[in-house]
């Protein structure tokens, strides 16, 4: 199947779905949560992918906490937590033919999307986010969901558990 994107940020983009949606994902690569599931939860303060919804399936915005403005009330943790887009640019953090970042990527590749050069880096860099992770174990209790909400917040919008 080919999906055709024609949004604020790209024109003329098309690509192939080559997998079946949510499955046959490389090896060492297990994403904690689909796309949907962290629309639904509160990511990017609401701030993502709100001009390109019909790229992705419908379902996926149904109870998506979203906003024309970013609100970082609707973070599942409540906190800021996104940068600008320039900074994604400026640090080299943008990849591949996703002018959005890792997320836009990780929506196409649970679409059935394969690149992989640019999957390769973008799992690459999901796995070296398990940091965060590896900090909030050194020093929080167990079940103390509000100690560090920035860095949970920030696993949460990298698919991984943020309740660890």
């Amino acid at each position: 199947m080919e999906i055709r994107v024609n949004d604020r940020m790209q024109q003329e983009y098309s690509y192939h779905l080559t997998a079946p949606e949510g499955r046959d994902f490389a090896d060492g690569f297990a994403p904690y949560l689909s796309p949907m599931r962290m629309l639904e939860m509160g990511v990017f303060e609401g701030k993502y992918l709100n001009d390109c919804q019909d790229e992705f399936p419908a379902i996926w915005f149904a109870h998506a906490q979203t906003s024309d403005q970013p609100d970082e009330t609707l973070n599942y943790f409540g906190v800021k937590s996104r940068q600008p887009l320039s900074t994604w640019q400026e640090k080299g953090w943008i990849y591949g033919p996703d002018p959005r970042g890792w997320f836009q990527w990780f929506c196409r590749y649970w679409l059935g999307r394969r690149l992989p050069e640019t999957d390769a880096i973008q799992i690459r860099r999901w796995r070296n986010f398990n940091r965060h992770a590896g900090q909030i174990r050194a020093n929080c209790q167990p079940g103390d969901i509000f100690c560090r909400p920035r860095q949970r917040q920030a696993l949460l919008q990298w698919s991984y558990d943020p309740l660890i």
